[in-house]
């Protein structure tokens, strides 16, 4: 049986913003791509393979995610594909790519321009066309469903919300592409008005415009242009039912069975980058990865501070990867979430050691 090829992440950019008022989505895709490539130390005509993430309901249109190879670049003619999904998912079809033999690299980037219309409404476009869509519920009146079913199962309050979200407010502080940060106390936070019961605004994630790149690499190459590559120990993606009756809402299965497939608990975490849109996500997810107490959990904020739709799971690769690459973080996991109340899930294990 043939063994599995070596690949890591060896370049990463981002770009945020809370409404992009001047750049369509090829003018914030190009400098974060190039800005990628650029780290990596490969040259854009050595990278074997090119696929994106995006959705096409976010721009109004169908098979508008064309549009993002101009800035990529199609010329001379690449491989190329495209997910309707978070560009975390690009990523693991990117690394299939690589373990078949056929590239020995790839560049994979997400992008998304949400602002341009009503993003939680638009959402509901992912629920069960036949007994929840015709509903109309938003992505956030199902978030809230969620966080009172947790809350009431766990035995967890409001104050665990805004502990999570305080956290996540600091924390964006020091991350230049965070869109909403704040120094707040969590009395201060409970102060605040409850928008959606049981989440006030800062359980929810803010509307954010933008995109991210990754780069990655199989075995000498990534070793030959990165000092110290992040390397995909394990990747593996779970689905649970679409839906929601079928499935209890306090938990997440399907990425507990993800993070065991990818090895999560075969060694110690130092950080984890968590693709949580609301608060209670976050305690959901924690329980489902089997995250220990002292793992530093979004040190850049989480998606409660910047989330690019359709990057904000690429991202979360890409800040780990990024701690390892500088030496902050030796093991480190990024996970990145699709569809209603955590329905799809995306787990990455990332180390230092070669």
């Amino acid at each position: 049986m043939r063994s599995l090829r070596d690949v890591a992440v060896v370049g990463f950019a981002q770009d945020t913003a809370v409404k992009d008022r001047d750049r369509n989505e090829v003018e914030i895709i190009s400098p974060v791509v190039r800005e990628a490539v650029e780290r990596s130390g490969l040259k854009r005509r050595d990278i074997g393979f090119t696929i994106s993430g995006s959705c096409d309901y976010l721009a109004g249109g169908p098979f508008t995610f064309v549009s993002g190879l101009d800035a990529a670049g199609a010329w001379p003619p690449v491989k190329e594909s495209h997910v309707e999904m978070d560009a975390a998912w690009a990523l693991y079809e990117a690394w299939v790519a690589i373990q078949t033999g056929d590239v020995d690299s790839a560049l994979i980037y997400g992008f998304g321009k949400p602002s341009l219309g009503d993003l939680h409404e638009i959402w509901t476009l992912q629920t069960d066309p036949y007994t929840v869509a015709t509903l109309w519920p938003s992505m956030v009146d199902l978030a809230a469903l969620q966080a009172d079913v947790y809350l009431s199962s766990s035995g967890r309050s409001d104050r665990d919300l805004a502990e999570v979200a305080v956290r996540s407010l600091r924390n964006a502080q020091r991350n230049p592409y965070a869109v909403v940060s704040e120094d707040v106390s969590v009395d201060e936070l409970l102060g605040r008005p409850v928008t959606h019961r049981p989440l006030r605004d800062t359980d929810i994630a803010p509307i954010t415009d933008g995109a991210a790149a990754i780069v990655i690499a199989a075995d000498d190459i990534a070793k030959r242009v990165c000092e110290r590559p992040a390397w995909i120990r394990g990747i593996e993606h779970r689905v649970d039912p679409q839906h929601l009756g079928l499935r209890d809402l306090a938990t997440a299965p399907s990425a507990a069975q993800a993070a065991e497939r990818a090895g999560v608990n075969d060694g110690a975490i130092d950080v984890a980058e968590i693709h949580a849109q609301f608060s209670h996500e976050e305690l959901i997810l924690r329980e489902a990865l089997g995250l220990a107490d002292g793992v530093d959990v979004n040190p850049s904020g989480g998606p409660l501070t910047s989330n690019p739709v359709m990057a904000t799971g690429l991202v979360r690769i890409g800040e780990v990867a990024g701690r390892i690459m500088d030496g902050r973080a030796g093991r480190g996991v990024a996970h990145a979430a699709q569809g209603p109340c955590l329905q799809q899930n995306l787990v990455c294990v990332l180390e230092g050691s070669n």
